[in-house]
Order: structure tokens, then C-alpha cells, then sequence
């Protein structure tokens, strides 16, 4: 086990940085060892030469910028871990490919420029599955090493879980945040679509993809979210939301272990005072996850067609396969995934007023984290939410062999500080339940 025993969760890191309990420099060099002493059976950071030097001059810089406590930036000093297929300033983006740096290099993600004029520091580029899809990278699960850590934001998820840096940047175009978030035991923000900025991100697919976070705390989350999404609302309140589990078929997706944890939380949130309501969300949630997975994968060999047409060979096998058979995806199929996810997002914003719910409640994944690293897991309970685009988070909801399960809470489109707001309510509901299941 490498997870951290007591790691420092993002708003305490964040307020200990800006009111000078420590220096960016010291948080630098802690970060520094313990990347020394966790990541080399973790894997979760692209290695890095010289990267010592290179936090060592930003955070000295950092400081000469802001002495007065009073006007730093909201996460001055904070390291950062970023996805490897969003574009650094002076670091190389590999993708988690062998294709040439040089021929995948562009300016830089506006979100990691958010992040950088809001005083983080990037700690690093972190591990990826192949063009963020199929193919696994190394990395490791930190509650255990013999278990997948998920996908495809990998790195991201396990550097937050280990104590590495307490915020990171994810993506996710199926399950690729929800997933590793529940898995490694943290709290992952898929928003809605469209509310962080994609510019300088390698895509998978142009109707798909939305960039995710990872933290370990709710309080954490609102503070990154606040500084990544456009036009966030600070002032957003929630009292104690009636939550809605979704259809039977779409809830018997997940393992026996998977059910068994999640109606443990239910049960806890019941305990706990909450109405908890059994809906109808899925006309049919088989059909979604087809179209969902038939869009993206027509998606994808649009956008790596000029790099597949001069690299075809240096693509994993399975990478390869996804781009050949999205090929064969004809031009109806492509339009009638795209107006599916207009009409499930419609369709889940009238069962939500329909029903008399303020968020839905369901597994963030099918179970506990998968053993072995040759496969990320199954992105199925989230296909659906990624497909409309509504915003969903995951929160810890207790473990299965001492592995961690998530519970996936999902809101309206456009409501990601609401839904933050009744995670945070959630999540202490949850805390106070006993739903460990070990």
C-alpha cells in the first residue's frame, strides 16, 4: 500500500500555502520526496529530468511574486498533477503513445493556464492510457498494487490517492474520471459538458470529451472548480436533495460486490434522513451505451485520421482497432449518437422535474478496482451521464476488501455548484454511516 496515512486534502494545502504556514518552496521539496519515496511502484509521473530544478525556480518565482499573504492567488503553491494529453509550456505531451512528441505538440491548455495564473504549480505530467482510451499505461492502484488504478486518467487519480499532489487534472469521454476517482478512493468532477475549456486538449471525441478533476475533499473540488469552470457561482447553496436511483437494468450493470455496497450507502443516506426514490432515467440504457460508444469511436478516427494515415504502425493494437473499426461508421450513425445525447439530456431534466428529484444517486462503478493493470476496468455507469453531458461526481462510499468503491452523484446540466453542494451533504452522510462493508 502507498496511499498517503493522513495526506493533506487540496483547501487545507491551499490555505496553509496562502496564509505562509509554508512556502511554495517547501511544499515543492515535500512533494519532491515524496514522489521519490512512492512513485517508482506507483507510476504515476511521467518521468522528468531535471524536475527538481524546474519546480524549484517556478515556486521561487512564485513567491517574489506575491509576498502579501492578503493578494495571493487561490492556489498559490499548489502542485498540480496534469493528464498527459493536455499541452504544458515547456514540457513535451507524449500521450501515452509512440508517436513523435514533436508531431502531437501545441500551446498550452487553456485550463492549465487557469490553474498556473491561479498560483498552481504543475508538479508534473501524469500517466494516460493511450490517447486517453484503450490502451493501459503503468500505473498502479495505491490501496493496492496488483489492481488497476482505472482509466483512463490514471496517473491523475492515483497521484491524488497517494499524497502526491492534491489536485490533478483528468478527462473523461466515457468513464475516464468517475471511474479512477471511485477505484482509488478520492473524489472525481466530471462537469457538465462544455464548462471547462478544451483548448489545448488531445481529443478523442469533439462531442464526448469533457475535462474532469480529482481531489481528495468536496471542499478541495469546489475551490478547483471554481478556478477551472467558467462562470462558476460561489453563492450556490443546496439543503438535503431527494435523490433518485435510476432504472433496475441500468443499476444490475454492476457486480454482486457493487450492489451490495451501493445499498449500503443507500441505506446509510436513508438512515440519514434523506427521501430516496426509485425512477425510471433509461428508456433503454443498452441502446445508450451503444450509440454513446459508436459516436466516440467514429469520433476518434476523425481525429487522429492525418496521424493514423503517416503513424498507423506505432498505435497499440487496440488503439489501432478502435480508429479502423470507427472508420466503418457511417455518417447516420455519427448524427444519430449526436442527437441522442440532445434528447437523453432533455429527457433526464423532465424525469428529474417529473419525479421530484434534485440529483441521482448509483454506483461510480461496477465494483472494487479490478486486478491486474492489462485492463482499466469497465466504464458502464458512467456511459450514460457522459452522454447527455450532465455533471456527476464521485464520493467514497466505504470498501470492498480494502478496496474503495465510489457512489456517483449526478445533476442537472449546467448545475455543477449545486451538485457539489449536495455532494458535500452526500458525502458527510456517508461519513457518518458506516457503509465500510469490509
Amino acid at each position: 500500500m502507498v496511499v498517503e496515512p493522513d495526506p493533506e486534502p487540496l483547501a487545507g494545502a491551499a490555505e496553509a500555502l496562502r496564509g505562509g504556514e509554508r512556502t511554495p518552496t517547501e511544499g515543492v521539496e515535500a512533494a519532491l520526496e515524496r514522489v521519490a519515496a512512492v512513485d517508482p511502484e506507483l507510476r504515476a509521473l511521467l518521468a522528468e529530468p531535471r524536475r527538481g530544478d524546474r519546480l524549484g525556480a517556478a515556486a521561487a518565482g512564485l513567491e517574489e511574486r506575491h509576498p502579501d499573504p492578503d493578494g495571493r492567488p487561490p492556489l498559490y503553491g499548489v502542485p498540480v498533477g496534469v493528464k498527459d494529453i493536455f499541452h504544458v509550456s515547456a514540457l513535451p505531451t507524449r500521450a501515452g503513445s509512440e508517436l513523435p512528441p514533436g508531431e502531437l505538440a501545441g500551446p498550452q491548455a487553456d485550463v492549465v493556464s487557469r490553474l498556473r495564473d491561479a498560483g498552481a504549480l504543475v508538479l508534473g505530467k501524469t500517466v494516460t492510457t493511450e490517447f486517453a482510451y484503450v490502451e493501459p499505461g503503468p500505473t498502479r492502484n495505491p490501496h493496492d498494487l496488483e489492481h488497476t488504478p482505472g482509466g483512463s486518467s490514471s496517473g491523475s487519480a492515483a497521484a491524488v490517492a497517494a499524497g502526491l499532489c492534491p489536485l490533478a487534472l483528468g478527462t473523461q469521454t466515457v468513464g475516464s474520471t468517475i471511474r479512477p476517482a471511485a477505484f482509488c478512493g478520492i473524489v472525481g468532477l466530471k462537469p457538465s459538458f462544455g464548462r471547462i475549456e478544451r483548448g489545448g486538449l488531445i481529443l478523442v471525441s469533439e462531442s464526448a470529451d469533457h475535462v474532469g478533476l480529482f481531489t481528495r475533499d468536496l471542499a478541495g473540488m469546489e475551490l478547483a472548480a471554481s478556478v477551472c469552470c467558467a462562470d462558476w457561482d460561489g453563492d450556490v447553496s443546496a439543503g438535503r436533495p431527494v435523490l433518485g436511483v435510476p432504472d433496475r437494468a441500468y443499476v444490475d450493470q454492476a457486480t454482486e460486490a457493487g450492489r451490495a455496497g451501493f445499498e449500503r450507502a443507500v441505506q446509510g443516506l436513508v438512515d440519514a434522513g434523506f427521501e430516496v426514490r426509485y425512477e425510471s432515467a433509461f428508456e433503454d440504457i443498452d441502446a445508450v451505451t451503444a450509440r454513446h460508444r459508436a459516436l466516440v469511436t467514429a469520433e476518434m478516427a476523425l481525429s487522429h485520421h492525418e496521424w493514423f494515415e503517416r503513424y498507423e504502425e506505432r498505435y497499440a493494437e487496440a488503439t489501432a482497432e478502435t480508429i479502423r473499426d470507427g472508420r466503418d461508421i457511417d455518417a447516420e450513425t455519427l448524427a444519430t449518437g449526436r442527437a441522442s445525447q440532445r434528447r437523453l439530456r432533455a429527457r433526464l431534466g423532465e424525469r428529474m422535474d417529473e419525479a421530484g428529484v434534485d440529483a441521482w444517486i448509483c454506483p461510480a462503478a461496477p465494483g472494487p478496482a479490478p486486478e491486474g493493470i492489462d485492463d482499466t476496468g469497465d466504464p458502464v455507469m458512467n456511459a450514460p451521464w457522459t452522454h447527455a453531458g450532465v455533471p456527476a461526481v464521485s464520493v467514497p462510499a466505504g470498501t470492498v476488501d480494502g478496496l474503495p468503491l465510489g457512489l456517483q452523484v449526478v445533476g442537472r446540466y449546467g448545475g455543477d455548484e449545486r451538485l457539489l453542494a449536495q455532494a458535500d451533504r452526500i458525502a458527510a452522510a456517508l461519513d457518518g454511516a458506516a457503509v465500510g462493508g469490509d
